[in-house]
């Protein structure tokens, strides 16, 4: 079915909408949710959330394109989680892909700080925009799905060093780039 018909059928509130969820992007959710959580049970506990975080949301949203929109959910979903299930531990996947990350981007507490989180992500996306395409999947494949570095050497047919030596490369990029854009680091 197309997304058209499932939001449709979620704006009619048909039960079907779910099902045809589910068979469409059931997978990528239990992906995402995976990546991030590691643990198969807590992964479809997600999914599953998943599904009614479209259902409460759509209407009155209309989104488009509905495979995004429902990754989105699955993966805030799937992050909530893990700070959940890690406040009492640390350590493991998803920490390892934050601490890649950390030495060009930190935590924004305060308004003041909110706001300079606007600009750094408005900053993003337009470095974002200047990648290669393929350079641009692997980071976001990596950092915003979770995507394990051996899986993303399968995807785009290189060895798992490759992918490591490229990520570091672009996250050099990223911190040359926010640098001259006045982003202290």
């Amino acid at each position: 079915m197309e997304d058209a018909g499932i939001v449709e059928l979620l704006f009619a509130r048909s039960e079907r909408a779910v099902e045809e969820l589910a068979g469409k992007y059931g997978a990528g959710c239990r992906r995402i949710a995976g990546n991030i959580l590691g643990d198969d049970r807590d992964a479809e506990e997600c999914v599953n959330d998943t599904y009614l975080g479209v259902w409460n949301a759509v209407p009155p949203k209309r989104p488009d394109p509905l495979r995004a929109f429902v990754y989105r959910v699955a993966r805030n979903l799937a992050v909530k989680r893990y700070h959940r299930n890690s406040a009492r531990k640390r350590g493991g996947g998803y920490d390892a892909v934050l601490d890649e990350l950390e030495e060009c981007l930190a935590g924004f507490p305060t308004l003041e700080d909110q706001l300079e989180a606007r600009e750094l992500s408005r900053l993003l996306d337009l470095f974002l925009d200047g990648l290669s395409e393929r350079d641009r999947a692997l980071f976001v494949r990596r950092y915003w799905y979770a995507e394990p570095v051996e899986s993303l050497a399968k995807h785009f047919g290189a060895t798992p060093n490759n992918i490591y030596v490229r990520l570091h490369r672009i996250r050099d990029r990223l911190r040359q780039y926010l640098l001259k854009e006045g982003i202290e680091i």
